[in-house]
C-alpha cells in the first residue's frame, strides 16, 4: 500500500506526470475521472510564482475534483524557493513535488531542474529547507543522473529521504539521454531495493502500455507508476492499465464516438479555463492520440491542428458523428 504523508494511494498507483502545456485542470481532471490516482500541475518556475507572473500563478489553480493533487515547482535559488513554498501552500495542494528532473536546457542552464543533478549537496539541502518549511507532504521527481558516468542514484534518493522527501519519481534515463534510448528500470528498482529506503519510490518512463506497466510493479518491485506521454490525448490510458491488472484482459479501444465526445469534452474545458486562442491552440497537441490509428484520417486531424477558432473543430465532431456513428474501430 503506497502512502505519500498520510494520504493512502492504495496498491500501485498510477500518477499523471507534470508535463508542460500538457497536464493543465482540463487534462488533469479527465485523466482523474479515468483512472488516474494522483495528478501533478505543470511545473511551475519559484521565479515567476514569487515575480507573480501570470503564466506561473495561472498554473496554481487546482480543483476538488482532482484530488489529491500535487503542485510541482522548480528552481535553484534557496530563498525563492522558500517563497514559492509558502505561495503554494496558500492553494492548498495536497502535495508539494520539486523538480530536479526536467532536462530542457532553459531550465538546466539556471541549474535548476536536471540541471541540480550536478549538485546533489545542494538537491539535498533545498529538499531539507523546503521540507522544513512546509506541513504539506514534499515529494521529489528527478532523473538517473546527468548522464551515464555520474549515476548515483541510490545514494540521491538516500540522501533525499534523508532531508525529509515522503516519496520519490524517478524517470529512469540521464539528463544527457533526454528523451532518447529506453529507461532503465533495472537502475530504479536498485533504489526500492535499498533496505535504507522507507518511502515510495515509483517510476516513469516508457510506461506505454497496461504490460509495461505491470512488469514495472511485478519484475521491478516499485510503488506505482508515474504517466507522462502514454496518456496525452489518451485519458483512458489508466483505466486500461487497472482492468489489465485486474483481468489480464485489454479493454476494447474507445469506439468513434467516444474519441469524438472526449476530444470535444477536452476542448470545451479549455477554453472554459484558458480562454478562446489558447484553449484552441494547447488542445491540439492532443488530437493525434485521440483519434490515433483511424484510417483516412489525415485530413481531418489536419483541420483539427490548423485552425484557429474553436467553432470550426466543433462543427468538425459534428460532421464526424454523422459520419462515424458509433462504430468501433479496429485500432
Amino acid at each position: 500500500m503506497a502512502k505519500i504523508g498520510n494520504i493512502d494511494l492504495g496498491e500501485f498507483p498510477l500518477l499523471l506526470a507534470p508535463m508542460e502545456d500538457v497536464s493543465d485542470p482540463p487534462f488533469r481532471a479527465l485523466c482523474k475521472e479515468n483512472g488516474a490516482d494522483v495528478v501533478y500541475t505543470e511545473f511551475i518556475s519559484s521565479e515567476g510564482l514569487i515575480r507573480n507572473a501570470a503564466k506561473s500563478t495561472m498554473k496554481l489553480d487546482i480543483y476538488e475534483k482532482e484530488r489529491p493533487v500535487g503542485i510541482q515547482i522548480f528552481g535553484a535559488n534557496l530563498d525563492s524557493m522558500l517563497q514559492s513554498v509558502d505561495i503554494v501552500e496558500r492553494t492548498k495542494p495536497d502535495i508539494i513535488d520539486i523538480n530536479f528532473g526536467c532536462p530542457v536546457k532553459k531550465v538546466v542552464c539556471k541549474g535548476a531542474g536536471a540541471g541540480i543533478l550536478k549538485d546533489i549537496d545542494k538537491m539535498e539541502m533545498l529538499t531539507r529547507e523546503m521540507a522544513k518549511r512546509t506541513n504539506l507532504p514534499l515529494t521529489v521527481k528527478t532523473r538517473l543522473g546527468w548522464d551515464e558516468k555520474s549515476i548515483k542514484i541510490v545514494e540521491v534518493a538516500e540522501r533525499i529521504q534523508d532531508a525529509g522527501a515522503q516519496a520519490i519519481t524517478i524517470h529512469g534515463r540521464t539528463r544527457a539521454q533526454m528523451y532518447k534510448g529506453y529507461a532503465d528500470w533495472r537502475l530504479i528498482s536498485d533504489v526500492k531495493n535499498n533496505p535504507r529506503m522507507k518511502i515510495p519510490v515509483f517510476g516513469n518512463g516508457d510506461v506505454n502500455s497496461p504490460e509495461k506497466a505491470l512488469e514495472m510493479r511485478d519484475k521491478f518491485g516499485l510503488d506505482g507508476a508515474m504517466i507522462g506521454r502514454a496518456s496525452i490525448g489518451n485519458p483512458w490510458f489508466f483505466n486500461q492499465v487497472k482492468h489489465f491488472f485486474k483481468t489480464g484482459e485489454h479493454l476494447p479501444q474507445p469506439t468513434m464516438n467516444e474519441r469524438i465526445n472526449m476530444a470535444e469534452t477536452h476542448l470545451k474545458m479549455s477554453i472554459k479555463w484558458k480562454g478562446e486562442k489558447l484553449g484552441v491552440l494547447e488542445t491540439r497537441r492532443h488530437y493525434s492520440n485521440y483519434f490515433k490509428g483511424i484510417p483516412d484520417f489525415k485530413k481531418y486531424r489536419t483541420i483539427m491542428v490548423t485552425s484557429d477558432f474553436s467553432k470550426d473543430i466543433f462543427n468538425l465532431f459534428a460532421e464526424l458523428k454523422e459520419r462515424f456513428g458509433t462504430h468501433k474501430l479496429a485500432v
